[in-house]
């Protein structure tokens, strides 16, 4: 099965491509909008080596990837993920938003929509989402559409401002969505 086009009530999540490059240098020279991944903007020559790495990441499972999104009047959001994690029947879940679009409900939408296609078509049993500890916005999307708190961990990884309280992870299983999607008096996440 490819990457399919999916579709939220305001958006068009269309699969990550190489024509999608110079949006994700935009994206990501905002420092604020990498704040809890590098701590800084990217370089073009990051971001270039950022993208065939997603390119090739997202061709692992099918139907798991990376997707660019657009709103009314094709307006770039940003970029949305769901690839393959190490063990191919879980995916990560992520997103990354165009400044202008946070605190918008965009982040949830997506996600959404991301978990109803991880579930319901690419056949994961898991979906898990991480980020720094400090990352209050991120976590509070996490737990909007269902994730729930897995664990603190400390990777190796350079340190950023709030890097010292570790980083999150977040997790639903196919059986925890169904039974929330499923509930008529919590009306789905």
């Amino acid at each position: 099965m490819p990457q399919p086009v999916l579709r939220t009530e305001r958006m068009l999540l269309v699969p990550l491509s190489d024509e999608h490059l110079e949006l994700e240098v935009e994206l990501d020279a905002d420092p604020e909008v990498l704040r809890y991944l590098d701590g800084r903007a990217r370089t073009r020559d990051e971001v270039t080596e950022f993208h065939v790495t997603r390119m090739e990441r997202g061709r692992r499972v099918d139907g798991l990837g990376y997707w660019v999104a657009f709103g009314p009047g094709d307006e770039f959001i940003g970029v949305m993920m769901l690839p393959p994690g190490a063990d191919e029947s879980a995916a990560e879940l992520g997103y990354r938003l165009a400044r202008r679009h946070w605190r918008r409900g965009y982040a949830a939408e997506a996600s959404r929509e991301l978990l109803r296609h991880a579930f319901e078509t690419a056949g994961q049993s898991r979906v898990f989402a991480q980020t720094m500890t400090v990352n209050a916005g991120s976590r509070a999307v996490m737990a909007k559409v269902g994730l729930r708190y897995q664990r603190t961990f400390f990777p190796d990884y350079p340190p950023i401002p709030g890097s010292e309280e570790g980083e999150v992870e977040y997790a639903i299983t196919r059986d925890e969505w169904l039974a929330l999607t499923r509930t008529p008096e919590v009306g789905g996440v």
